[in-house]
Parts: structure tokens; C-alpha cells; sequence
């Protein structure tokens, strides 16, 4: 079996949850742990590769001053130049991943297969991918050649993170072998967006509404519901496109990252735009009255109904329970 790479994201010294989904989904492919590639600058790189040695048995690290930011077009010469060309690679399906997976598919003369569910390892040669296609209404059940390597990018919350712990892993310093590194594009600056009344990202229970929620009206619903449970209520892109609430509360790609303990999602299909924004590995819980939702495939527990008539009933059971609790 090829040896299998996950390319680790990270915020400064705040390692990206995909990290422990990435080990996740490698090990559908192989039971040994992945090697883990990790790349920047400074003393901070040093902590990430320490706080991935309970998770990987080998962690390879490239420090070089023009990764300090993660240009996607400086990273893939970095690992071109390190990774063997017969490899399977995993990245996190978001923008980062998204920008530097198919340029380094190409550069290592490798498959490329994008924003994966699911594997099963059939044998050396093959390996089977689902993905979704048309928006998420039917499942692509497809044969990758490994042969001359793969890369392969993970759609998030696709892959419940493995519990058990790879031990401690030996750090490998890659750097000397990058060499130069050049671009035609570079890092300005980042803009952090504004926040709203609330912060949806510092919050333990969401109730996420979709498009399912059908009308501006119907909102307050959710909201009711947000309430009694002691939670925020937040969105996906069509509500926020639609103006029922306000881009501030919009969870995905081009809304905020949240960190929930609790995510209770209505109405929302599931999008990887929308999913790549949960982070955390919370207890998801759909509802959706599209029994083949794409939801429902990450969710903890999927409930098929229609919302309008369903959310009252909760909220009013619980609020009963909170009354009955409290005499």
C-alpha cells in the first residue's frame, strides 16, 4: 500500500480540526497512522508538530520564512519537493484545500479526487470514493487509481475522528530539502468580519435554519425554539442571500467557523459550504422532510419531518420538561 500524507492546516499554534478527520479517513485506506506534513515558520511550528505526536507516528516538518502565511502556491512546491510521487495525499476540502490540491495532483502526476465521504480500500492498485454530485441529490460511488499516487481532499465532518491515539510520534525537519520558494501572488492582510448583537462562534448550542424554514415569517419558529433551549440562532447562505437574518449569524465557507457543542440544524440540506464551517466534531442533530438529504449523513441523529410542524412540538416539550424541572 502507498504511504499515505495528511497535510495538517493550522492557526498559528491552533491546530485545524480537519487534522484528527484526516487520520480518520486515512485509516479507511490503511490501519497505520498517516504522516503528518506541517508547514510555516517559527517557534509556534515547533508547538503545532509537538501537539500532533499523540496523533501521528511521524510528523514532517517544513519551516520556511515564505510559508508563514499558507500560500497555497508556495506550499505545493514545498511538498512536490518532498513527497514521494507514488504517495496518497489527504487535504481538508476548503478554500486552502480547494486551491492546492489540483495543482499538486497534477505536479505529482497523480489522481485527484475532491470533496470525498466516504473510502473503502479495495486493494494496492484501487481505492472506492463516494461523493455527491448535483448539489447533493445522488451519491457517486467511483474507482480511483492509486497506482501512481492520489490526491485527495476531505469533505469536513465527513469523517468521525478516531478515538484512539497513534502514540508518541517522531518529528521529521523536512525544511532543507524546499530549497527556494517563489510566487506571483502574496499575502496582504486578513480581514476579520465584524460581529453581530451576537457571536455565534462562542456559543455551545446553535439551531441552525436553512431554506427548509420557506418564509421570513417562519423564523421566528426557530427563534422560539433557540429560546427555550438556551441556544443562538444562526443560518445558512440562503437565509442570510434571502435577508431573513443577518450575514453575521451565517454559518459556512462564507459565513463564520462555529464550535458547538450542540448543533441543531432544520431545514439545511447540508452543502460541504455549510458543513466546512462546523467545526469540533459536535452532537449534530437534522431535521429535514427530504428523507436523502446529504445531512443526514453526517448527522448524530436525523429527524424526517416538516419543520413548521415540528419545531412548535418541541419547543413546547421543551419547555414543559424545564417547568417540570423546576417545581
Amino acid at each position: 500500500m502507498a504511504r499515505i500524507f495528511a497535510y495538517i492546516a493550522h492557526t498559528g499554534v491552533v491546530v485545524d480540526d480537519s487534522a484528527v478527520e484526516l487520520v480518520a479517513a486515512a485509516r479507511k485506506v490503511d490501519a497505520a497512522s498517516p504522516t503528518a506534513v506541517v508547514t510555516g515558520c517559527g517557534s509556534e511550528l515547533d508547538d503545532v508538530c509537538e501537539s500532533l505526536r499523540l496523533s501521528f507516528r511521524e510528523i514532517w516538518k517544513v519551516a520556511h520564512e515564505a510559508l508563514a502565511y499558507p500560500n497555497a502556491e508556495l506550499v505545493r512546491q514545498a511538498l512536490v519537493k518532498i513527497i514521494p510521487h507514488d504517495a496518497i495525499v489527504l487535504l481538508p476540502h476548503n478554500h486552502f484545500g480547494i486551491d492546492l490540491a489540483p495543482g499538486l495532483a497534477v505536479k505529482l502526476n497523480a489522481a485527484y479526487a475532491p470533496d470525498v465521504l466516504d473510502i473503502e480500500g479495495l486493494d494496492a492498485r484501487q481505492l472506492k470514493l463516494v461523493r455527491q454530485e448535483f448539489g447533493g441529490q445522488v451519491s457517486a460511488h467511483i474507482r480511483c487509481d492509486i497506482s501512481a499516487g492520489a490526491v485527495i481532499t476531505i469533505r469536513p465532518g465527513a469523517f468521525k475522528p478516531v478515538a484512539d491515539a497513534a502514540g508518541s510520534g517522531q518529528v521529521v525537519d523536512k525544511s532543507s530539502e524546499v530549497g527556494e520558494l517563489t510566487a506571483r501572488r502574496r499575502y496582504l492582510e486578513t480581514i476579520v468580519a465584524e460581529s453581530g448583537d451576537v457571536d455565534i462562534s462562542k456559543q455551545d448550542v446553535l439551531v441552525s435554519i436553512g431554506r427548509g424554514i420557506q418564509d421570513k415569517e417562519n423564523v421566528a419558529i426557530a427563534q422560539e425554539l433557540a429560546d427555550a433551549m438556551g441556544a443562538a440562532l444562526c443560518c445558512s447562505r440562503p437565509v442570510v442571500d434571502a435577508k431573513w437574518l443577518e450575514k453575521s449569524r451565517q454559518v459556512g465557507t462564507s459565513g463564520k467557523t462555529v464550535k458547538p457543542k450542540v448543533y441543531l440544524a432544520c431545514g439545511i440540506s447540508g452543502a460541504f459550504q455549510h458543513l466546512a464551517g462546523i467545526k469540533g466534531n459536535p452532537y449534530l442533530i437534522a431535521i429535514n422532510k427530504n428523507p436523502k438529504a446529504p445531512i443526514f449523513q453526517v448527522a448524530d441523529v436525523g429527524i424526517v419531518d416538516d419543520l413548521l410542524e415540528f419545531l412548535p412540538e418541541l419547543t413546547a416539550k421543551i419547555r414543559e420538561t424545564r417547568c417540570a424541572a423546576a417545581r
